[in-house]
């Protein structure tokens, strides 16, 4: 009869078990480092992805940054005439009015913004 081996020294006379390592799967490809092809357009996030589709003009995001500008030049422009219209009011009153031309006006950005999505 056989005498029965310790369990250490039986697995150390056992054959070594081989083992799957990351090593022996094939690497995929990744996609994220792909060179599109020429011609084709890429867009990462919703705005790039709705500005690829869209046909329309381009829209003015931010009108109010040249809001100021624009009233210095309508307020160059229509300054005059108010003066020659009213001479008796004080300058407070005449910028005034002129405030109100402006919030109407279609040299406003503010008001060309709303009527670009009308057209």
């Amino acid at each position: 009869m056989a005498e029965p081996r310790p369990a250490f020294l039986s697995l150390m006379l056992s054959p070594p078990l081989t083992e799957k390592t990351h090593l022996e799967t094939p690497l995929e490809e990744n996609v994220n480092r792909i060179v599109p092809e020429e011609g084709t357009v890429e867009a990462r996030t919703i705005e790039d992805a709705i500005a690829v589709l869209s046909t329309a003009d381009d829209v003015d995001r931010h009108p109010e940054r040249r809001m100021k500008a624009a009233f210095a030049a309508f307020e160059e422009l229509h300054m005059p005439r108010l003066k020659m219209e009213n001479p008796n009011m004080r300058l407070s009153q005449l910028k005034q009015q002129l405030k109100k031309e402006w919030m109407k006006s279609p040299d406003n950005p503010l008001n060309q913004r709303f009527t670009n999505y009308n057209k």
